[in-house]
């Protein structure tokens, strides 16, 4: 098969989707490999790398598309990707159409076979590829929401950990899953009073086994947020509702009961976003203030640290390149369940069930 790595074109995004070591797998199966000149330079690989691995190097994002049977992709193709995209052509990658009924729009017009990463799923609920990079956005979600509590950023001039005699930053994570857990995880490392909300019991019970004692949790539902948000310093929304739009937890009209400063930073916001003030943002231009009160929405946020992030998302995703280069998609997909589950679209064919409740397509 001929596979296409082209650079990432979102703003700030930094990861590549395939590395050397999986170029050399591939191209020792007789795979063409086609990467675009510099697709790897921000998460550490020079072409070089790529080219003894057995890659051949494309000047152009147009060369790439027009040469690959799959793309595989890190984030969704953006606006000036869309003419590039062709009938019956794979592309593999990070979809989010809930979010986005121009992309999905845009992908049914083209006919193209849309394999999305975050709806791949295993026979326990688990969502493989979306893990690493909700562990990496988790961890982050805490990192980033400490720095945007400083003064100068018009946060609430709080350290998030305290010193001795000061009392710490109190922290509220809105969901128990995979970016919940990492953020109360950093949240907790740093000193921080942490409070977890979800609607799961079993992930509560589990959280509470887990995590130290300065660690609580709360039944996720309106009363116990307006309550909650009164006294929070930062607040992290890492609700996933796989494929779908995420439920909007905290409305506009609670902003007015936060005190001004406090934190807000949005995970979801690739699904929507579960706070209704929440707008996307990029890395260059992180935050808004609305009502006092300090958001950070960035759609990629995994993008700024790409050399970690590129290495934790292939660790996971190029075994299901591999299976797809080796058999064809219609053999993986149908031999594979986790990997049908990632079947978005087929030749202008909704598949997902999700896209269909939430776009009018």
């Amino acid at each position: 098969m001929k596979i296409g790595v082209p650079i990432e074109v979102k703003n700030n995004e930094s990861r590549v989707s395939i590395t050397p070591a999986g170029v050399f797998e591939l191209t020792k199966r007789k795979h063409h490999v086609y990467v675009q000149t510099q697709a790897g330079l921000a998460s550490g690989f020079e072409d070089l790398d790529y080219i003894e691995a057995g890659a051949e190097i494309l000047s152009s994002l147009d060369a790439v598309y027009e040469k690959a049977e799959m793309i595989v992709k890190v984030k969704e193709p953006i606006e000036k990707e869309y003419a590039l995209v062709r009938e019956g052509q794979i592309i593999f990658t990070y979809f989010h159409f809930a979010s986005s009924q121009a992309l999905t729009l845009a992908m049914i017009a083209s006919k193209a076979v849309c394999i999305a990463y975050e709806t791949v799923e295993d026979e326990d609920g688990s969502l493989p590829l979306l893990t690493p990079m909700s562990e990496v956005a988790g961890r982050m979600a805490t990192q980033q929401g400490a720095k945007y509590l400083e003064k100068p950023i018009r946060g609430k001039g709080i350290l998030l950990g305290g010193v001795p005699g000061v009392p710490p930053g109190k922290v509220l994570v809105l969901g128990a899953g995979v970016v919940g857990i990492q953020a109360a995880k950093m949240a907790a490392g740093l000193g921080a009073h942490v409070t977890i909300f979800d609607i799961n019991m079993k992930r509560l019970r589990y959280v509470n086994d887990i995590m130290p004692s300065h660690v609580v949790t709360a039944f996720s539902n309106e009363y116990n947020i307006r309550k909650h948000i009164k006294t929070a310093d930062l607040i992290i929304g890492a609700v996933l509702i796989p494929g779908a739009k995420a439920p909007k937890l905290i409305t506009r009209d609670m902003l007015k009961d936060m005190t001004p400063g406090t934190v807000m930073v949005d995970v979801a916001v690739d699904q929507g976003g579960c706070f209704e003030t929440t707008r996307p943002t990029t890395h260059e231009d992180p935050t808004y203030i609305i009502d006092d009160v300090v958001h950070y929405c960035v759609t990629n946020m995994p993008g700024a640290v790409p050399y970690t992030s590129t290495l934790a998302l292939t660790n996971v995703t190029f075994p299901y390149v591999l299976d797809i280069a080796q058999k064809g998609w219609k053999e993986a997909c149908n031999s594979d369940p986790s990997l049908q589950k990632g079947l978005s679209l087929d030749h202008g064919k909704v598949i997902c069930k999700e896209i269909l409740k939430e776009m009018v397509v």
